[in-house]
């Protein structure tokens, strides 16, 4: 069992990383613009709820595919888009141009970094009714993900990541995390299938260590009803750090026995928060 980390040693682990970047440049990213719909709603049907995915850091979009599948099942249209994860103000403004895209209420979910990406992307679409929080950053505008995982000891995140570089336009360079294959696991997915493990090892998307720094500029989790899913088991943001996020939100909550990627490791009961949502939007039904 790992040995908890003292208060900001994750920060101080994982900046450690990228200190060899020195003059090589910057260590964020600023990706192209999105592009805006045009006024035509490419998704959702009129008063019927879209429930909107978001992953987090270190996963895509398929790490929703068994919450997907049941879904689907019951009839909701569901979207799951690619998250850049290359900052926290340029990923909320690609969120929300896909939320512009869509007709009629939206209950829109996120999970770990994506916490942070919904609470800001929804500050400013009126459709999102809901939003749903599983094992997920929720920041007060200010806070940055790596603030808040340092808050509260017990996340070894910081040793089981490597710093990779790629490059920038001009001859630049930006620094971006990924979990050690060997740990990706232990760390993310423990009590997941070994050969599952791997393949979402080996897929994972990196996560610029701007994004994990940049403060919020929005929460709209203080004025859209919100619904969260602690994972006791998390390795990557501390339990206690959710049930407090999750609590100064007055979000409604539940506890899952479950690593950080819940979603792949036991998706029944974060599609059972999801229905819980939808309900309130839809009531009756």
């Amino acid at each position: 069992m790992n040995r908890p980390m003292s208060r900001r040693a994750v920060t101080t682990s994982i900046l450690a990383a990228a200190a060899t970047l020195g003059s090589a440049g910057p260590l964020s990213a600023t990706p192209a613009a999105a592009t805006a719909h045009s006024p035509g709603k490419a998704h959702g049907r009129g008063d019927t709820p879209t429930i909107v995915l978001i992953h987090g850091a270190f996963a895509d979009a398929s790490s929703w595919s068994g919450v997907i599948e049941r879904l689907q099942r019951e009839g909701h249209h569901v979207l799951a888009p690619a998250l850049p994860l290359r900052g926290l103000a340029s990923d909320a403004t690609y969120i929300r141009s896909v939320l512009d895209g869509i007709d009629g209420p939206i209950v829109l979910v996120g999970h770990s970094y994506g916490g942070a990406v919904i609470s800001q992307a929804a500050a400013t679409a009126p459709q999102v009714k809901a939003l749903v929080y599983i094992a997920a950053f929720v920041p007060e505008v200010g806070e940055s993900a790596l603030q808040l995982t340092d808050r509260f000891p017990g996340s070894t995140l910081g040793q089981a990541t490597v710093t990779q570089y790629y490059p920038l336009a001009g001859g630049q360079q930006a620094a971006e995390l990924v979990i050690k294959k060997d740990l990706f696991r232990k760390q993310f997915a423990d009590g997941v299938p070994v050969r599952t493990a791997q393949v979402m090892a080996a897929g994972q998307r990196p996560i610029t260590l701007a994004a994990l720094q940049e403060p919020a500029t929005a929460a709209a989790w203080k004025t859209i009803p919100s619904w969260y899913l602690v994972a006791t088991e998390d390795r990557n943001i501390p339990p206690a750090a959710e049930r407090w996020m999750a609590q100064r939100a007055r979000a409604h909550t539940v506890t899952v026995r479950a690593p950080h990627a819940v979603s792949v490791s036991d998706p029944g009961p974060v599609t059972d928060l999801i229905r819980r949502a939808v309900r309130s939007v839809r009531p009756g039904r």
